[in-house]
């Protein structure tokens, strides 16, 4: 046997989510006049590709993994058939991170060379028991909400924004300046339609992909859970975790492998009309400006324009609805834990980061 198979053997092991990169090419970007939106930046695909490539390679992409160690101690040890949504969770949780400790225009090189907060946030994805945002943590979060590990995970399907209550769980000193906002993720699970997406929505879900706190949306289609991260035209842009790869070893304080945490591949479509109607909307927002820009830009292009509003927008908490009470921090001793304790131990300059799901 030729020395050069044992080797081909085992690069295409360590970058299997690059095998199929040539046949993808055969579904490239449309040559289209037509601009296309991935998370409040807009391209044209003919003059500013390699931008718009840059762009969607940077976002960091989990899918499915095998082999690491079993959930639970004595659960799976592969979350491939049922973990595809909370691999889309850690998806849009992974793009608040970044938007939050790097900046939107941040860039992924793949010839390496990462700022450390790259690795930071990366190691706390990674696949065992002490990473602070691992499918062990989520799936054992799960189970103290009724879901067993191993079961199939869906978007909610309610929701309204009430200004005040996130004013509450956000607060800023009133003595002080209003850099004491902590940094936000809104989470807005929705149904738009019953068993298929209501026409009506379609042009307002597609302005959400246009705002600059967009941080993509999770949706898909019936027991596939997608990352949609844009549009172009009448078809949606997304990441797809349906892959599975090796989970990554890397010891805490070290930098990942992270080739496999990128895909490389030409974006995927999917056309507006083929989306489950269950979707969440997410949006970052660094600052109370972010949060009060993000609310006028909803007022405006969202639902002022729109026949039928995919959510409510109201300024304060209803009288005839439960009291608003902000989540607590949970008692974490993982790694990544600063980033819910204090990233202050993480990062000198953040503050406290809150998710907020409505």
């Amino acid at each position: 046997m030729s020395p050069i198979f044992p080797c081909l053997v085992s690069v295409l092991a360590k970058y299997e989510n690059q095998i199929n990169v040539f046949s993808e090419f055969l579904e490239d970007l449309p040559d289209t006049d037509e601009p296309v939106w991935v998370l409040g930046e807009c391209y044209n695909v003919k003059t500013e590709k390699t931008g718009l490539l840059s762009d969607v390679h940077s976002r960091l992409w989990f899918t499915y993994r095998k082999k690491f160690s079993p959930i639970g101690g004595t659960g799976p040890s592969s979350d491939t058939g049922w973990g595809c949504m909370l691999r889309c969770g850690q998806m849009i949780l992974a793009q608040a991170l970044v938007c939050s400790q790097l900046g939107r225009a941040w860039r992924w090189r793949a010839e390496g060379g990462q700022p450390e907060e790259y690795h930071r946030i990366l190691h706390c994805f990674l696949d065992r028991k002490d990473s602070c945002y691992s499918v062990h943590q989520m799936a054992q979060m799960g189970v103290g909400e009724g879901k067993a590990v191993g079961e199939w995970y869906g978007s909610n399907t309610v929701a309204s924004v009430v200004d005040s209550d996130i004013t509450t769980a956000c607060p800023h000193s009133q003595s002080q300046s209003r850099s004491d906002w902590r940094p936000l993720l809104l989470v807005i699970p929705l149904r738009l339609g019953i068993n298929h997406i209501n026409p009506v929505y379609i042009q307002a879900l597609k302005e959400c992909f246009k705002i600059p706190q967009s941080c993509g949306v999770l949706g898909g289609k019936p027991n596939l859970a997608y990352y949609f991260i844009g549009f172009v035209g009448e078809e949606l842009i997304y990441l797809d975790p349906h892959t599975t790869q090796s989970a990554v070893e890397s010891e805490a304080g070290s930098g990942v492998d992270d080739q496999s945490y990128h895909c490389l591949r030409s974006p995927r479509r999917m056309k507006i009309t083929n989306l489950d109607p269950s979707v969440a909307l997410g949006f970052f927002c660094k600052s109370e400006d972010d949060f009060d820009s993000w609310c006028n830009l909803i007022q405006q292009e969202m639902q002022m324009k729109r026949n039928l509003r995919m959510f409510e927008l109201v300024e304060n908490h209803p009288p005839h609805w439960p009291p608003f009470v902000p989540p607590t921090k949970p008692e974490v001793q993982t790694t990544g834990a600063e980033f819910i304790e204090s990233s202050d131990k993480l990062f000198e300059s953040e503050e406290e980061f809150e998710i907020l799901n409505v």
